[in-house]
């Protein structure tokens, strides 16, 4: 696998986040165009961790996706996989964040370029070339999309790719609550490692007994490993018969979460590249937590994610420095 010609392929969506940045002379809030999209900031990432990735996924034909695409060039990421759409614009959406980070979205996607990638689209060569294989459920929102990230996933499964799902649950976006359900337990029955976040997991079982939400995913899915992400409480590893949980680098400095779960996200899948998935130790996943939660915490001191990722030393010294 390790001769394959690039270390992660993600398929998903690429937009603008628009996020407030102060208020206007008339007191009206100012908001800043920050390219984003959860698998493409996961790319950018792990591009600062020396890895190299192809992103697949459609634009508009329009000033957002020419700002996305370079924007993604930029960070690394290999584009050629890139499509621009004629008729139908980039999706954009608007960022509200509450005092302590929390975020509320609103979407423009009705339809959105994202949302019009087909089957017929996806590169198959590039998926064979991946030694990872992501994906998240914002594009299984819609029939013509979900049948390409289907399709998709099932080209990575052939190929031997270790396939790697982030549910990234954004209510707004699809037409019921059921719907996302049925996407993200399809998710969930194709993937190798899991990263999933606390309310995630008290959508699907009803409960804060995170643990206990392990043990149902991985009773029915049976994973390998399972990450859950807890915000300010921290994150959870579950692999074998193992447990780890390591506390949050909380910071004073905190403007806002978005991108936090992909940098984590990010940073777990550069550790699954580096030491595979077998044999894993508990210190092992201290290791790969401690780290994930360090460069998490570094990107809430930023406005946007995708091209403000740190840097591995940056991370490495902000680690040493709160020891």
């Amino acid at each position: 696998m390790c001769d394959k010609k690039y270390d992660v392929t993600a398929l998903g969506e690429m937009l603008i986040d628009f996020t407030e940045n102060g208020l206007s002379e008339q007191g009206h809030p100012l908001l800043e165009a920050n390219p984003g999209g959860a698998p493409c900031n996961v790319l950018a990432m792990l591009e600062k961790l020396g890895k190299k990735t192809a992103f697949i996924g459609k634009v508009g034909k329009d000033m957002f996706g020419e700002q996305l695409i370079a924007a993604a060039k930029e960070a690394g990421i290999d584009t050629s996989y890139m499509l621009l759409d004629n008729e139908v614009h980039t999706t954009l959406a608007f960022v509200h964040t509450y005092p302590g980070g929390d975020r509320d979205f609103s979407f423009y996607r009705n339809p959105g370029a994202d949302m019009m990638l087909t089957k017929d689209e996806v590169n198959e060569e590039l998926i064979r070339s991946s030694r990872i294989f992501h994906f998240g459920t914002l594009s299984s929102t819609h029939e013509g999309v979900r049948e390409a990230t289907r399709h998709a996933i099932e080209i990575a499964k052939e190929s031997g790719a270790i396939i790697t799902f982030d549910p990234n649950l954004r209510p707004p976006l699809w037409k019921s609550l059921d719907d996302a359900r049925v996407e993200i337990e399809y998710g969930m029955s194709k993937c190798d490692v899991l990263k999933i976040s606390d309310n995630e997991v008290e959508f699907l079982f009803g409960t804060t007994d995170y643990d206990k939400g392990a043990a149902l995913i991985r009773e029915k899915y049976n994973i390998p490993l399972v990450l859950i992400t807890m915000g300010k409480e921290g994150s959870r590893a579950y692999y074998k018969d193992l447990r780890v949980e390591v506390a949050p680098f909380l910071q004073e400095h905190t403007i806002e979460t978005t991108g936090a779960g992909d940098t984590f996200c990010a940073s777990a899948l550069n550790y699954v590249l580096e030491h595979g998935l077998c044999n894993l130790t508990a210190e092992n996943l201290a290791e790969l937590l401690t780290f994930a939660n360090a460069a998490a915490s570094l990107i809430t001191t930023r406005k946007g994610a995708l091209s403000v990722m740190p840097e591995k030393q940056e991370v490495l010294d902000f680690i040493a420095s709160r020891s």
